[in-house]
């Protein structure tokens, strides 16, 4: 095939498996098993970018901070945030390159720690949405937000979870970087939507308390490069209507003003669905030639061959 950049973006089941342990252990075991489908579509001739989220594990680290504050002092959200970036991107870069070579394919993996530029005047700010950490009971949120002042929120049904601003990302910092590895290296860029940064009037960069939606950061990295597929992994194969319901309705190939439509008829959860689509339709938006698939990770080489997934393009 002709060579077609890609990027990819890794949903929480890539990383941890629900109902498994979260230890790092445990989490390391699941992206060997992820990048195995990552090298094969590597082996199709795609050249890729890989990015992925961070909301259970900057949490976590945040948590851990913060509970051994008595012994050593907890680190700000932004360093939380790189070290997530850190620790799964190595986690992934070691899994892949095994997994390479296996297939005998012969190309560098690197993690690079990536800024993402916000406005601070991003309304996010004033209403946090982004869920980050562990899942909790109702009364445990309750706890949490009278003790630590946390904005806690039901997430799709599944319990309550901690939410954060999740601004915009307005440029990614590291992007020359990015295009000059493209042609020899796959990159793991923008983890965890990257680590949001605020530009001070003396042109330097300040780390923020916010976590960027993955899929949105994914967006803009593929806009940026240039790429021809923003293909956004997740735990179901296809997006649907009426999700979950006895009348659901699968969807194989919509147009940006199709899913338009359907984002405006409240189809798609704020915590889940919502931001995958918004980033896949904004990709598709940005020109004809763009094609966005919404996938599982289990289908995502079936689904770049047209026999499965969600596509949006801008027209049929």
């Amino acid at each position: 095939m002709e060579f077609c950049k890609l990027v990819i973006a890794l949903g929480g089941n890539a990383l941890q498996e629900p109902g498994t342990k979260a230890t790092a252990e445990a989490q390391l075991e699941v992206i060997k098993k992820t990048c195995e489908y990552i090298a094969d579509i590597s082996c199709k001739g795609y050249e890729l970018v890989i990015v992925h989220g961070n909301g259970p594990q900057v949490g976590r680290i945040l948590l851990a901070s913060e509970a051994a504050n008595s012994v050593t002092p907890s680190m700000p959200f932004d360093v939380c945030s790189a070290m997530s970036q850190g620790y799964i991107g190595y986690h992934i870069q070691q899994s892949l390159r095994k997994a390479l070579d296996k297939r005998k394919k012969k190309v560098p993996v690197v993690t690079l720690i990536t800024q993402a530029v916000v406005d601070k005047n991003d309304p996010a700010f004033k209403n946090p949405t982004k869920p980050i950490g562990t899942f909790y009971s109702k009364e445990e949120a309750e706890k949490l937000k009278k003790e630590k002042g946390y904005v806690m929120k039901e997430d799709s049904g599944r319990g309550w979870r901690r939410v954060v601003a999740s601004p915009v990302p307005k440029r990614i910092v590291e992007l020359p970087a990015i295009k000059v590895l493209w042609d020899s290296t796959i990159c793991v860029a923008a983890g965890g939507g990257s680590i949001p940064v605020a530009q001070k009037e003396d042109g330097s960069l300040e780390g923020v308390a916010a976590v960027i939606d993955k899929d949105l950061a994914a967006e803009r990295l593929a806009e940026d490069v240039n790429a021809d597929i923003l293909m956004i992994l997740t735990e179901v194969e296809k997006v649907s209507l009426n999700f979950k319901k006895a009348n659901q309705i699968d969807l194989n190939h919509i147009t940006v003003a199709e899913a338009e439509k359907y984002i405006e008829e409240g189809h798609f959860a704020q915590g889940s669905m919502l931001p995958k689509v918004e980033a896949a339709l904004m990709f598709a938006k940005a020109n004809s030639r763009h094609k966005s698939i919404i996938t599982s990770l289990y289908k995502g080489e079936d689904a770049l061959e047209g026999k499965t997934g969600t596509v949006i393009t801008l027209d049929r």
